[in-house]
C-alpha cells in the first residue's frame, strides 16, 4: 500500500515561515508529479504548487515569490517552503502525488492533511 505522510504544519505569526514535508512510502514503482493543495474553511480545495519529475514547477498566483516547492526523487519526498505567510494562507494543506505502485497505470494519491494557521 502507498502512503503519503505530511509533516511540518502548525501555528505561525503573519510574516513567519513554515516548511511542509511529505514522504511517499510503501510499494512504489515510480513517482511522477508531486504537489501541494490546500483547503480553507468554506472554500474549495486549490492547487498551491506542483513539481514534475524533471523539476519544472507551477504555483498559484497568490503564493508566487513566497512559497518554494522542491523534491528529492531518490527519497520520494516533496517539500514546500512557505515564507512571508499571511492569514489568508491558513488552511489544511494536502500532499498529492501521481505514481505507479506497480509497472502499470498511474494512480493519484493524497496525504491526510496538515493544518497551517497564520495568526497573531
Amino acid at each position: 500500500q502507498v502512503q503519503l505522510v505530511e509533516s511540518g504544519g502548525g501555528l505561525v505569526q503573519p510574516g513567519g515561515s513554515l516548511r511542509l514535508s511529505c514522504a511517499a512510502s510503501g510499494s512504489i514503482f515510480s513517482v511522477y508529479t508531486m504537489g501541494w493543495y490546500r483547503q480553507a474553511p468554506g472554500k474549495q480545495r486549490e492547487l498551491v504548487a506542483r513539481i514534475r519529475t524533471g523539476g519544472s514547477t507551477n504555483y498559484v498566483d497568490s503564493v508566487k515569490g513566497r512559497f518554494t516547492i522542491s523534491r528529492d526523487n531518490a527519497k520520494n519526498t516533496v517539500s514546500l517552503q512557505m515564507n512571508s505567510l499571511k492569514p489568508e494562507d491558513t488552511a489544511v494543506y494536502y500532499c498529492n502525488a501521481d505514481l505507479k505502485p506497480t509497472p502499470g497505470e498511474i494512480r493519484n494519491y493524497w496525504g491526510q492533511g496538515t493544518q497551517v494557521t497564520v495568526s497573531s
